[in-house]
Parts: structure tokens; sequence; C-alpha cells
């Protein structure tokens, strides 16, 4: 519609710098790399629901006037009202605003029933706001910990003394320290964003969705331990290169894709389950 065009180019207009800033922020940052998927990932989703919708669009004048306001409101204190906030902080708030102008608009144009539908693909576009360092460090500091934990858990079931102290942990040998880059921050929020796509996908009931999506946070933790687990075994049995060479530096994308592989297992498990189910409910009426 020729509105909706109009309110998105009003959007690049005021929110081009935040917009700019964001995506080069993605582009050198590897903890934000996953922005760079968003936008392609929500309007391929658009597109491919938007044949199934089974509701006429109307426009959505109330709540969608409701939400630009929001917007406005939260660009104003970005940029006037909020000064000692940090860079990134405002950063984060302006690209929230934008993207609530943006379902706002969807919604004045085509209207809340047809945005309920696409419920989905329009609130994914949040994914699209950077967390502020202080957010980011603490959850970095939180998988650095839990990687820790469980790479220590791995030495013992296998039989492998190791002393844990923090985030150092000895094993006969060598000493290995989990260090921000252990977190795999980068991997693990790829991991969480890739597995929300596909239990949209894939699945229809929405505990079996949360529970691909809540088993995609330990699986994060789980993939860092075998990662930090089997370099020190390579590096201690095999070769102490193992430890600095590119394994360590680049093959992060080796333990992502086996843990996409169990997320993807899960998928089929509760696919096949969830499909049994539809179809029982399809003939309970005609035994009854």
């Amino acid at each position: 519609m020729p509105q909706f065009l109009v309110l998105l180019s009003l959007s690049i207009v005021f929110w081009v710098r935040p917009v700019v800033a964001t995506f080069a922020l993605a582009l050198k940052n590897d903890e934000y790399t996953h922005i760079l998927l968003i936008l392609p990932v929500s309007a391929a989703l658009i597109l491919l629901e938007w044949k199934s919708l089974s509701v006429p669009s109307t426009a959505g004048l109330r709540t969608g006037s409701g939400l630009l306001s929001l917007a406005v409101l939260a660009e104003c204190f970005s940029r006037w009202g909020l000064g000692n906030l940090s860079p990134d902080c405002h950063l984060s708030l302006d690209m929230a605003a934008l993207v609530i102008w943006w379902l706002g608009s969807f919604i004045i144009c085509y209207g809340t029933r047809v945005a309920s539908q696409l419920l989905f693909p329009l609130v994914f576009l949040f994914w699209l706001v950077p967390l502020p360092g202080i957010a980011l460090d603490r959850l970095v500091t939180l998988l650095q910990h839990q990687s820790a934990d469980a790479t220590h858990f791995l030495f013992s079931a296998t039989g492998v003394p190791a002393i844990q102290n923090g985030m150092f942990i000895s094993i006969p040998g060598v000493t290995v320290e989990v260090a921000r880059e252990c977190s795999s921050i980068r991997s693990s929020l790829m991991l969480l964003v890739t597995s929300m796509v596909l239990a949209h996908l894939f699945l229809r009931a929405f505990w079996r969705q949360t529970l691909v999506v809540l088993a995609a946070i330990p699986l994060s933790v789980a993939k860092n331990a075998v990662r930090i687990f089997t370099l020190s075994m390579l590096g201690v049995h095999v070769d102490p290169g193992f430890l600095h060479g590119t394994l360590h530096e680049r093959g992060g994308i080796v333990f992502f894709i086996l843990a996409l592989v169990i997320v993807l297992l899960l998928l089929w498990v509760l696919g096949r389950s969830e499909t049994k189910t539809s179809h029982h409910a399809a003939l309970l009426p005609d035994r009854l």
C-alpha cells in the first residue's frame, strides 16, 4: 500500500543514523553479526505467510497510531530526555523506537487481525535492537561461567583430573582459560535466532516452539564446553598447536553445526509427535 511505503520512507529519514550505526556495528563486531540476518529473514517470512492469510486487511488506526506515538515518544526521550545514557544505550533505544514505528505503520495499513497472523515475523524485528554494552557484557560473563563449569564437568565425567579456579581449568599438561572469546556469544545468538525461525516454520504448537528455543540455551553452553574440552585434549595428547591454531580461532562453525543438528533432531521428534496428535484428533469425531 502507498501509505505503508510513505510511513517506511519517513522512518528511514528520521532513523537513518541509528540504522547505519547498527549495521556498521554488526559488520565490524562479531557479537552483533546476527543483526544482519533479521531484516531479510523477517521479510521472507512475511512474504511466505502472506498468501495463507485468512483475514482481510483493514486499517487499524487506533492501535497503529498508538504505536507510532510510542515510537516518537521513545525517540524524543533518547535524543533529549536521557542525556546521561551511554551511546550504546541510546542506539538500542533508537532502534527499538524504529521497530515500534514499523509495527505501528503495518497495523495502520493492514490492521491488527493481519498483524496477529504475522506476529512472529513482526516481533522478530526486535532482534534488530543491539544489546547495550552492559547487558552484552553480563551475558558474555554468564556464558563464560557456565561454559567453564560445563567443561570442568566434561573433564570429570571422562576421568580427566581437573581443578577449576574461576575461568581457569587445570588438567595434566595444560591450564586453559575460558576467556571472553570462549563464550562464543556470536554462535550462541545465531543458534538462538536460528532455532526460533526453524521452530516457527516447522511446528504449530506454541509449547513445542518454546521447547526448541529453550533447548538452544543449554545447547549453546554445551557446544562451548565440548569445543574447549576437544581443543584441550587435542593440545595435550596430539599437538599443542591445537590450543592456538586454526581450529581454535575458526573452528566454532564445526561445533555450531553440531548443536544445530541436535536442534534439527529435536524439531523432527516434536514434528512427528505433532503430526500424530493432529491425526488422532482428526479421527476422534469419526470414532465418536
